[in-house]
């Protein structure tokens, strides 16, 4: 094992976990005053649940040798059996299995965290919490296999996701529309405005997700090497390309520049170079910041106009984000994999393969699983109860006093 590199993943993982806590600063000052602790205590109990799944099975069905047909993992790693400090060789040879597992279970934990988006204002708690359990065994787990898993299907055929396009924004982004579509809008949606109550902890939390995002991509190389600096750097530059195009975007728009357009331009672009950051040139990275920041506008300002209140957006930025970024790796990949542009035209199609199945799987069930929940114990709380808001009605507290 190598000393810098266990140092290196150690670090990375606690730059993963800060993501969350910035999650919940970034969603929880989107909200209105009577709703900001509950999604805060979304975004917590996130941590929480995830942690304790992941160690008795969840770690095991994702990256656990393929139980057959590449689509889950095995039964060997229940409860972390056979994860121990030395190496498993199949991940990585330079860091011990049970720091892999560690940083792993960050982005398990921030993704169940993204998915929280359509749940604002008006889920019982309780609700949130059964829905995540099911779902990072029914949907986080089984994509997560698929793409980085001993065996897994879509990394069997050549699927490039460096540090999460698939498994975590597309996954994440179309779980976010399924649960919107099955919960119903806001009281008041589009008949009154829903300001944000702290836009200097959106702007806070933005930037703890910034940080987060380079031992995210940066971690995802697994070792301390150049590869590791190629993907922070690119994470840094599309993001800061996406930001500064959303800001003129909104700018020329409203004539007004304003805070919340950079950091959602900037969000936008740490999620499509996420799949891409160790397979391109600082250049590429400038160019898919770019384009997302586009994309994304478009989709936002659609979902906006829409009846459908996803609440948060996740569907936007990390959802449509996170396709243009799958197919941007397979145009633009060139460090370590050829895409489009230097001829291997097969890894597009390879790309667009793997955003299909994701959508289509992580939408579909997760569809189900909320319909299940809506029609036993129930997605929504009572009108009385959300107009009292969540953080009395469900948690007994006050953001502010």
């Amino acid at each position: 094992m190598s000393s810098a590199d266990l140092a290196f993943i150690f670090v990375c993982t606690g730059l993963v976990f800060i993501m969350t806590p910035g999650l919940a600063l970034f969603y929880g000052g989107l909200l209105r005053k009577k709703n900001m602790l509950s999604m805060m205590g979304m975004c917590w109990i996130s941590i929480v649940v995830v942690s304790i799944l992941w160690f008795i099975a969840a770690y095991s069905l994702a990256f656990a040798p393929d139980a057959g047909a590449g689509f889950v993992g095995g039964l060997d790693f229940i409860g972390l059996n056979k994860v121990s400090i030395e190496p498993y060789d199949v991940y990585t040879s330079g860091i011990p299995h049970l720091l892999f597992m560690a940083f792993q279970l960050m982005f398990a934990i921030i993704t169940v965290a993204i998915v929280a988006s359509p749940f604002a204002d008006r889920v019982k708690f309780r609700s949130f919490v059964i829905f995540i359990a099911i779902w990072l065994f029914a949907v986080y787990a089984p994509i997560s296999h698929w793409v980085w898993g001993d065996g897994g299907f879509l990394g069997a055929i050549g699927a490039l996701d460096f540090a999460g396009g698939t498994v975590v924004h597309i996954n994440a982004g179309f779980t976010a529309l399924a649960v919107a579509l099955v919960i119903g809008p806001r009281k008041g949606y589009q008949d009154e405005a829903f300001e944000p109550s702290n836009i200097p902890f959106v702007l806070l939390g933005t930037g703890l997700l910034w940080l987060g995002w380079f031992g995210f991509n940066g971690g995802s190389a697994l070792a301390a090497n150049g590869i590791a600096v190629l993907a922070m750097f690119n994470t840094h530059l599309a993001a800061s390309a996406a930001a500064l195009v959303w800001l003129t975007i909104d700018w020329f728009r409203t004539g007004k520049a304003g805070t919340l357009g950079i950091v959602t331009g900037g969000l936008a672009g740490l999620v499509a170079v996420t799949p891409a950051a160790g397979f391109i040139t600082p250049s590429a990275a400038l160019v898919i910041g770019i384009v997302v920041a586009i994309v994304c506008y478009i989709a936002f300002d659609l979902r906006n106009k829409s009846s459908i209140d996803e609440s948060l957006d996740a569907w936007a930025v990390h959802g449509i984000g996170g396709i243009w970024g799958a197919l941007a790796t397979g145009i633009f990949a060139s460090v370590g994999a050829t895409g489009l542009i230097l001829g291997n035209a097969g890894q597009l199609w390879i790309q667009l393969i793997g955003v299909v199945v994701t959508i289509v799987y992580a939408f579909g069930v997760s569809l189900a699983i909320a319909l299940a929940i809506k029609y036993t114990i129930g997605l929504k709380v009572s009108e009385e109860e959300e107009y009292v808001g969540l953080d009395i009605s469900q948690h007994g507290e006050k953001a502010f006093t």
